[in-house]
């Protein structure tokens, strides 16, 4: 069994203004660059069988690339229940579409429907013991914190192995996206 997720990279640029962020909070467990990505699609422990299966079916999706900005930072959880930390995305109807295609291709593959609604996020932070007051100042003091714009042209699958540490990714496949602009489509 593989533990995999799908999930778009985000260039070198923003993860150095993201780690810039990583700072000045205690308690937090902050994610190294190499972790930092916006999921689509958590997908779990699957076989080997049905990563061939799923990688075929992501293989089929049609989605013109797009542009994304990353917009405001907000926590998961309240108080001391305060588990993660997350930089948002700007309202995109593009990445909804990706990801909306992306559900529909996976269950189509035999996984099951994914029940938690879709929030676009970049994790920074994770907490076990959390500082409530200082996790408020730390959102008060990076709440206009803006990124981008960065263009999106591929996503990817990556294996996620759970170790003392945190997790480590590890890139499995990518898959491009049609480098069409929205003044190029048709319609």
């Amino acid at each position: 069994m593989i533990r995999v997720f799908v999930a778009i990279s985000l260039p070198p640029q923003i993860k150095d203004r993201l780690t810039r962020l990583c700072t000045g909070l205690p308690g937090a467990r902050w994610l190294p660059p190499e972790n930092m990505h916006l999921t689509l699609r958590f997908l779990g422990e699957i076989s080997e069988t049905d990563m061939d299966t799923v990688q075929s079916s992501l293989r089929l999706i049609e989605v013109s690339s797009f542009s994304l900005v990353l917009d405001g930072i907000g926590t998961f959880g309240q108080g001391h229940r305060t588990r993660a930390i997350w930089v948002g995305v700007e309202t995109s109807p593009d990445l909804r579409h990706l990801q909306s295609k992306i559900e529909t291709s996976l269950v189509r593959a035999g996984l099951p429907p994914e029940r938690r609604k879709f929030t676009p996020h970049i994790t920074l932070a994770r907490f076990r013991n959390a500082i409530p007051h200082r996790i408020t100042q730390f959102v008060e003091a990076n709440a206009l914190f803006r990124a981008g714009p960065f263009p999106v042209e591929r996503f990817a699958m990556f294996r996620s192995q759970l170790g003392k540490g945190g997790s480590v990714h590890n890139h499995l496949a990518s898959y491009d996206l049609a480098l069409i602009t929205r003044r190029e489509r048709p319609g």
